[in-house]
């Protein structure tokens, strides 16, 4: 060193200068290099993924795609690599994603790429840990997902035709992907990204309103760049109608059906065979049983899948959660829609929470023969814990929090949700609508169907005391439509409906009928109700983290209204570690930790856990608020493991 030193004092100003250029040209050369080796590499991609043969080419070799659906948004941000990592493996070559148009564009006009909702990260870290990618953009996704990801600001219009070339939905679609697809074509095969195929649309031919849709979506996606192979995926009704031409058509199914399959060649004869969706269990309605779908069953389809010489990918490799109120709703052969529940655990290999199943380790010896290579060695499991329960100190009623929400709308006429004037003149997309109108005598209180979803009633005096002495009445649904009301005090009373949104429809042919809230007239002794004054509880972040503040909570020690939100604080004196919360001694309502919404609980089930990832948490004190709507036992408690509700086969 002290060499060196000396050697430095010697050197000459002009020879100081012409080492430091050295320096500085030997750096720009390192540079170039590196850059154009990158380049190279990215060159060197000659040919991406083609289905010109019975077989999937790569690069002009034989390639199957051995496929699996994790979605970001269903998963915490800080897992997204721990669950790729777990896919690769599990022998898996492949990640397919949806993209949640309904999330990404929450207000039109305003796009959200940030964060959880970071796509060109998630992109980027599949490439990283190299797995190949399928984009499934929609705009359109199903996913047993709110509108099927379509955002509830298209109802607004009156007119509006959802997944059909009407005006008001084509420059909808063009705005968005004007935003999405300038993020996804940098990430393409050809250059040198890892997507290798983009899905157009989904499911259309169990919609098929509109002939020329299909097409227009395909030609959205190839103006503004998309030059990779482009699918379609269908059930097998769903093939006839559900194909554009220049798209390979895909299949989805949970068993296999060797007509199926006859019927995919006939219409497309000499092209690889992709299963799309292989349904690896199933969603779970409120109020119904948990779906699974055993291991030992479904082995032997994926067996002869692969023997088939197919393609395949796993729907739902890891299904993760429906934080919030993203959850959809199911309506097909029913007479009215039921929702589904919180979860997403679907049954997938990979659990809610990340862990190994039996599903999981018998589909990695089988992939395992598919690979000249061993597999990765099966990342560690994350630790998990039941804290010590937290008991509620304090409450607020629902009407004194009302003064945190946004400002309330006064109506001759109900309004529904989403043409409410708020977010911006967006309308209110999720959560809970408040109407109230005056009354003045007792009598049956009918919805005319006219309640989307569900009403909790109640009446209560018209003064100063109106929100002390509240009367809970009962429950409207789509089953209730009817209630009495009982003779009150006399004079003017007002009557409450708190409405809720349990969750959109996401597939079937209703996806144009599902605003929410108050849709119509209500009625009291067949006379029309009128004046509403009309509150939009959507529970967004800036509204918990108000009411947190606020200082108008009351002591446990005085009764509580409902329904009302509970405040507790959960301490964390170590590293958090993922938990469940159970509520056993509550009805119904949703649940927010740190501000963060974990999603709605029922004590109909079947789901009777709501599942909270370590990294929302932090030592020390985390606040849990609760918002419910009819009881509670004061406590809220913790497990280590999820419990979804008495199992039943998938049939």
């Amino acid at each position: 060193m002290e060499t060196l030193s000396m050697f430095g004092l010697r050197l000459s100003l002009k020879q100081r200068y012409f080492l430091l250029l050295c320096v500085a040209v030997g750096g720009i050369l390192a540079y170039q290099f590196t850059r154009n080796h990158s380049e190279v590499r990215k060159m060197s991609r000659v040919e991406g993924l083609r289905a010109n043969l019975s077989q999937f080419t790569l690069e002009r070799k034989p390639f199957r795609i051995l496929g699996g659906s994790i979605h970001y948004f269903r998963v915490p941000r800080a897992y997204w690599e721990d669950r790729l990592l777990k896919m690769k493996a599990c022998g898996l070559n492949t990640l397919t994603t949806y993209v949640p148009w309904n999330l990404h564009e929450p207000e039109q006009g305003v796009f959200n790429f940030e964060d959880q909702l970071d796509l060109d990260a998630y992109l980027r870290l599949a490439a990283n840990l190299g797995l190949w990618v399928i984009l499934r953009p929609g705009p359109y996704i199903c996913a047993e997902w709110d509108l099927g990801g379509l955002p509830s600001w298209l109802l607004r219009d009156p007119n509006m035709k959802l997944r059909t070339t009407y005006p008001g939905f084509t420059n909808a679609v063009n705005s968005f992907f004007n935003q999405l697809i300038k993020k996804v074509v940098p990430h393409q095969y050809s250059k040198g990204g890892p997507i290798i195929a983009v899905q157009v649309e989904n499911e259309y031919g169990s919609y098929a309103k509109d002939k020329e849709y299909m097409p227009f979506i395909k030609e959205a996606l190839l103006s503004r760049g998309v030059t990779e192979l482009l699918l379609t995926s269908d059930n097998k009704e769903g093939l006839k109608l559900g194909g554009v031409k220049g798209a390979l058509e895909t299949i989805n199914f949970q068993k296999l059906n060797p007509n199926d399959i006859k019927y995919l060649d006939e219409i497309q004869p000499q092209k690889p065979k992709l299963v799309m969706e292989y349904w690896s269990g199933w969603f779970d309605l409120w109020g119904e049983l948990h779906h699974v779908y055993a291991a030992e069953d479904i082995i032997p389809v994926v067996t002869e899948i692969l023997k088939l010489d197919m393609s395949i990918n796993l729907y739902m490799f890891h299904g993760g959660t429906n934080f919030g109120f993203m959850s959809g709703a199911f309506a097909v052969g029913m007479p009215a829609p039921k929702p589904m529940v919180t979860s997403y655990d679907y049954d997938a290999p990979l659990s809610e929470a990340g862990d190994y199943t039996t599903k999981y380790h018998l589909l990695r010896n089988l992939f395992s023969l598919y690979h000249t290579q061993p597999l990765p060695e099966l990342p560690s499991l994350r630790e998990r814990r039941a804290y010590q329960p937290v008991v509620i100190q304090q409450h607020l009623s629902l009407w004194d929090s009302l003064h945190f929400s946004d400002k309330p709308m006064k109506s001759v006429r109900p309004v529904n949700m989403e043409n409410l004037p708020v977010n911006n003149k967006n309308g209110q997309s999720y959560g809970y609508t408040l109407y109230e109108t005056t009354i003045t005598s007792e009598g049956t209180l009918n919805s005319k169907n006219n309640i989307k979803d569900r009403a909790l009633v109640k009446t209560g005096g018209h003064n100063a005391s109106v929100f002390v002495d509240k009367h809970f009445i009962g429950v409207l649904d789509y089953k209730t439509q009817e209630l009495a009301l009982p003779d009150g005090k006399k004079g003017k009373r007002t009557l409450s409906l708190l409405v809720e949104n349990c969750g959109r429809v996401n597939y079937g042919k209703t996806l144009d009928e599902q605003r929410k809230g108050l849709v119509g007239d209500i009625e009291l002794n067949k006379r029309v109700l009128r004046d509403f004054i009309i509150h939009s509880l959507s529970m967004k972040p800036g509204f918990v983290n108000r009411l947190e503040s606020s200082g108008h909570w009351t002591s446990m020690r005085q009764r509580p209204s409902f329904p009302g939100f509970f405040q507790g604080r959960l301490y964390v004196n170590s590293f958090p570690k993922d938990t469940f919360i159970k509520l056993p001694g509550w009805c119904k309502g949703v649940v927010f930790i740190n501000g963060k919404n974990l999603g709605r609980y029922w004590s109909i089930g079947p789901q009777q856990t709501l599942y909270v990832p370590g990294p929302w948490l932090h030592r020390g004190d985390n606040q849990v608020i609760v918002f419910e709507e009819q009881e509670t036992d004061g406590k809220i408690q913790f497990a280590s493991s999820p419990d979804y509700g008495m199992p039943v086969d998938v049939q």
